[in-house]
């Protein structure tokens, strides 16, 4: 019998991907998303619909939450809306998944431990509901690949995007901060195998970091993009701005390696670019 897999947030960035990447591997895959269809809201109290494919589920990702990239947080992670969205699409799930007991994984961030941030202090709400619950918490760095919602598009998809429609890329800050990404494929891959592993990993750990331990320059961003772009006889200017990094205020974490022991990234910086491009040239 095919495990069924409930998706939260099937219609983001990383729940996009992994809908699509687990339906190749032939497991049976629900989704659950308000980009679908209005009923689908998890701040919605009592979800008949919601609670029907909990019930259903023998397993749960947690993935759904009211964010984007740096732009989006920036403008929004400081409003009333922001904080209630969230706040209630946690607490209307949480309480679900302890009523019926199932096995589930959270959807951190790295900036958990960023108190300075309103979106780290709400995933650092999430992790805490998760422990209470033996929940699987694991933490997203950077996840980038095709977006569907580009009002909240992340930073590689916002610099394709403005190099392909404007010829220029536009920064936000100088770019001299560093991020860790991953390619979304390698992210799916990885969050199929904490899946499989489940058990085993939640003996030793109960949160863990899917990321691919590497660091990179925004700034070099920047101009992978402009060389791929010039490959297509594409030209574009970059313009940093003179501003340093808001969001993050240029905290770095360091990734625990944990993951590693079953799993690695296998798209490098340069081949997830470009597979990004081609989808949208």
């Amino acid at each position: 019998m095919k495990k069924k897999i409930l998706i939260l947030g099937s219609e983001g960035q990383v729940g996009l991907h992994l809908k699509s990447y687990l339906k190749r591997k032939n497991y049976y895959v629900m989704d659950f998303d308000i980009v679908n269809k209005k009923n689908q809201d998890l701040r919605k109290f009592n979800n008949r619909l919601l609670i029907s494919k909990i019930k259903k589920s023998d397993f749960i990702y947690f993935l759904a939450f009211d964010v984007g990239g740096s732009r989006y947080l920036k403008k929004y992670q400081n409003t009333f809306e922001f904080l209630s969205n969230n706040i209630r699409l946690m607490e209307n799930t949480f309480t679900l998944i302890k009523k019926y007991k199932k096995p589930f994984l959270f959807a951190s961030s790295q900036m958990s431990n960023m108190t300075y941030s309103n979106y780290g202090i709400l995933k650092n709400i999430g992790e805490k509901y998760s422990k209470i619950l033996d929940g699987l918490i694991v933490k997203f760095w950077n996840v980038y690949g095709i977006e569907n919602d580009l009002s909240k598009s992340h930073v590689i998809t916002d610099f394709i995007l403005k190099g392909l429609k404007k010829k220029k890329i536009n920064m936000l800050t100088n770019g001299k901060e560093e991020r860790d990404f991953l390619y979304a494929e390698d992210c799916c891959s990885g969050l199929e195998i904490i899946m499989l592993k489940y058990k085993q990993i939640k003996k030793i750990k109960h949160s863990i970091d899917l990321t691919s331990t590497k660091y990179v320059k925004i700034i070099k961003i920047a101009n992978i993009i402009k060389k791929l772009l010039l490959k297509k006889n594409i030209k574009i200017k970059i313009i940093p701005s003179k501003l340093k990094d808001s969001v993050q205020l240029n905290k770095k974490n360091k990734a625990d390696k944990y993951l590693f022991k079953f799993w690695k990234p296998k798209y490098s910086l340069e081949k997830g670019i470009s597979k990004i491009l081609d989808n949208y040239i």
